[in-house]
């Protein structure tokens, strides 16, 4: 999360604290910290690569590995997807449990490795169902640019 490490602190009146660096690496309270960082997964926010990776994963099903993945991206991108963007995402993904994998059988075209193969779990779902809902939410509270900016 943006946490690197949690250690005891002693506070103003001699009491224990848990203390850890944010993202930008200052100091701050862990309890506080590590609360926040659950309210905010509970809430199922997910950044734009999570999302269009996730849904290239619903669409593509059984055939949901790293190459054909990029190339979903690609296509509705319009511009290059890394594979290795591609992985390294989807285990974040799977850290997250959004995403499960499993790895398919060693074939000879790609030199007896095997594909590994990714699938959307349910909390996964969940978080784009609610995604969507908030996305779709914010678009139509946009005002009509053709009425000249009122709703």
């Amino acid at each position: 999360m943006g946490h690197s490490f949690i250690a005891p602190w002693v506070g103003k009146a001699g009491e224990e604290l848990s203390v850890t660096r944010n993202r930008y690496g200052n100091l701050v309270d862990g309890d506080y910290f590590l609360a926040h960082d659950e309210l905010m997964a509970e809430r199922g926010y997910l950044g734009e690569f999570e999302l269009m990776l996730l849904l290239a994963v619903i669409q593509l099903a059984d055939d949901a590995y790293g190459v054909p993945i990029s190339r979903e991206l690609e296509a509705h991108r319009g511009r290059d997807v890394s594979v290795g963007s591609v992985y390294a995402a989807l285990e974040r993904l799977e850290a997250k449990g959004l995403v499960e994998s499993n790895l398919g059988d060693p074939t000879p075209e790609r030199g007896g490795k095997a594909k590994r193969y990714f699938r959307i779990t349910k909390e996964g779902l969940r978080q784009v169902q609610e995604t969507r809902r908030v996305l779709t939410g914010l678009w139509k509270a946009l005002p009509d640019p053709k009425l000249g900016g009122g709703r």
